[in-house]
Formats: structure tokens, sequence, C-alpha cells
């Protein structure tokens, strides 16, 4: 047998690894409740018809073909306007790179940024993806602990004192993935002047930063004065896209300190050909039509919250902050009789047919003894779906 690499063999990805599972029991004829991945479009949410039609029209256009490697300069320039709209940033069109999802963005930076023996900085619990590549990469992910009992924040203390020689990045999830967290614009800056006091990049993911249900997004860049900080953002939760895979990276460069770190990033886009064409196309239409979708979205994940957040609390053994944005929900397993919180999560799916996603899967340190579920599905389907947890803690804790 011919060998696979040794960085490959290493690779997991909790989120879609739980979907093994469930599929065997699917093959049986078993329904299973998912509750395990952030893609809105497997419940009751659906992409706005004039996106649909652009896309369509791109096709019909021509717009079949290769585009730039930093995307579209029609996308750009609206990327462009959006931010200075929103955050009252000004952001040159070549400051801006469009990528295959923010996966791809952060693909990208960290080939660009890391070498072997690097750190990065990531919040605990964080996306998988920042601790797997950044391992791949031979590099070295840090989790900063993010404290549970005050709806996640980061421990800014914590974040000093990871930092030495060979930290590359801190990187901020706003609002947080797993977490549901919400930043205030007080701890963002506490973050920026960490890392601007050693000379450290800041790298700012905002995918859900219109998915917010209490407070207020605050930009990352938007509120540093001199410090570079590199934003990944894209079209897939905001837009109700996720399967269309458009990201972009935002360079907010105000003294040239990224010109080396931007100029790598673009060759190996470069390397990578182009972002999907028609796809890029639509997303100048989504960010020139009609934004009501996004006001009818958060009503509705606000009332999926908050029943989320009710009844889970209700449930013995389980006890959950409150997110104030994005579509999940991470609770904490506070009576456990299983070994670890994967075995608990493969016990749920075996016994109720739910699929959730085990917490030291996002962070073994910070995310262990939790699970992550998303608040995305219709009330009628997470209380089908909790009402089979609740009858499970029952029967486990009684044991």
């Amino acid at each position: 047998m011919v060998s696979a690499s040794n960085r490959a063999k290493n690779i997991s990805y909790a989120i879609r690894e739980v979907v093994v599972y469930a599929k065997k029991l699917e093959k049986k004829g078993i329904k299973v409740l998912k509750l395990n991945i952030g893609d809105p479009i497997a419940y009751d949410f659906d992409t706005p018809k004039h996106m649909k039609e652009a896309l369509y029209k791109a096709a019909l256009d021509g717009y079949n073909g290769y585009a730039p490697s930093e995307g579209y300069e029609e996308l750009r320039k609206e990327i462009a306007n959006r931010e200075k709209r929103r955050n009252g940033m000004n952001y040159d069109i070549d400051d801006i790179c469009i990528t295959t999802g923010v996966t791809e963005a952060l693909q990208i930076f960290l080939a660009a940024c890391l070498n072997q023996g690097d750190e990065l900085l990531v919040p605990g619990p964080t996306y998988p993806p920042y601790n797997l590549i950044t391992t791949f990469h031979g590099a070295k992910p840090v989790p900063y602990a993010t404290v549970e009992v005050e709806g996640w924040q980061p421990d800014i203390d914590d974040i000093r004192r990871k930092i030495n020689e060979r930290t590359k990045a801190i990187v901020i999830i706003n609002p947080n993935n797993p977490t549901g967290a919400l930043y205030p614009a007080k701890v963002v800056k506490e973050i920026i002047d960490v890392a601007a006091e050693h000379n450290i990049l800041v790298v700012s993911d905002e995918i859900y930063d219109d998915i917010v249900f209490d407070g207020k997004h605050y930009a990352t860049a938007s509120l540093a004065k001199d410090v570079p900080i590199i934003t990944f953002n894209g079209f897939s939760k905001v837009y109700l896209v996720p399967g269309w895979r458009v990201g972009y990276a935002l360079f907010n460069n105000p003294n040239g300190e990224l010109d080396e770190i931007k100029d790598a990033f673009l060759r190996i886009a470069r390397a990578r050909l182009c972002a999907n064409s028609v796809c890029q196309l639509a997303m100048v239409a989504a960010l020139k039509g009609s934004q009501q979708h996004i006001e009818e979205m958060v009503k509705k994940l606000r009332e999926r919250r908050d029943f989320a957040y009710k009844r889970i609390n209700e449930i013995d053994g389980l006890s959950t902050a409150k997110p104030e944005g994005a579509f999940y929900i991470f609770p904490k397993i506070e009576k456990s009789v299983w070994k670890s919180d994967k075995d608990f999560v493969l016990d749920v799916l075996h016994e109720t047919h739910v699929l959730l996603v085990h917490g030291s899967g996002f962070c073994p340190v910070y995310g262990r003894d939790h699970f992550r579920a998303v608040i995305l599905p219709p009330v009628e389907l997470m209380e089908e779906a909790f009402n089979r947890i609740d009858a499970f803690m029952k029967r486990r804790l009684s044991e």
C-alpha cells in the first residue's frame, strides 16, 4: 500500500466526522435529527430569489471562464462600498482578494504567513480549521481562554501570558463559532492593543457579522489605528449561500507592514487560479440588492436562540451560556458518566438519533465536556431533539 503523508494522517474535522456515524444509522432507515452543521439551507432558510436569478444571468451572459485570481473588480468594489457603509473603512480594491469561501482565505493566509515552529493564538474553543491548517503547516495553534461564565468572552490576561517570540498572530472570531459569543468593542480594542505592544498581526474572522441578537458587531479593523489587520469575511452565512463558496480577505495595511504577506497571499491566489466566476457576479447582486432577508433571518434565529437557551438549561446535567450572535449554542455537560464528550455525542446519536458535535473537536482544552448544536432548525424540530436528549439524560443519570 502506498502510504499517505504524515500531515494528512492527523487531519480530523469534528463537524463532519460525526456525520460518518449518522450515515450508518440512515442506511438502516433511521431518521437522524441533525443539529451538527452550520448550513441554513439544510433547514427552512432559502437563498434570496434575486441572487439565484443573478447567478443564472451570469452564466447566460458568458461569465463561465476563469475570473481574475484576485476576483472580479466589480465585486471587490462593492465589498469596499459595504466596508465604507457599514464600518467606516476605506479599502482600495487592491486590498481585497476573493476566495473560495473563508476557509480558502484561511488556508492561503496560513500558507503565506506561517513557518515551521511558529505559533498562532486562537480562541479556545475555535472553528476547527484554525487548528488543523496551522498544524498542517508545521506550526502550533495555541488556544487562549474564553470565559464561559462571562458569555465566552476572551481572557485578555491569558492572551498576554501566551505570547512569546514564536507568536505570529492573534485570531479573533467575532461573532464566535462555536460559542455564539459577541465581543464588545472594548474587548476587541484590548486585544488589538496587546497585539500592537508585541508587534503581532491580528486576524479577524467576521463571517457572521450581521447575525447578531444582542448588542452590536464592530469590525476589528474599524477599532484599530495603526495595527495591521487581516479580515476574513464572506457570503455563505449572512447571504444564505454556503454551497456557492465565495469569501474574501481584507488587508488593513496602514503602514505597509503587510506588504510581504499580502504579496505572498496573492501569489498563492494566482497559483490556485480563481474563485467561482458566476457566483462572484451573483454576489455583486447580493450586495447591491435588497437586504431584507437579513432582518427576517435574524428575527427567526433570535426566537430559536431564546427557545434553545431556555430548553437546554431545563435539562438535568446540562447548562449553557446565551449566544449573542452566529447560529450556534455550546452547552456544558455538567453531570457526566461518559469518558469523553465525544462518547457523550455518540451515545446521544445512537440512543436518541440526534446528531451533535463534541466540544473537544473545537478545542481539547476549552471545548472539553461541551457539545455544539445549531439553532437553525424550526422550534418544533429543536423541541423534539431536546425532548429526546432530556429523556436520555434522565435515563443515563439514574443508572
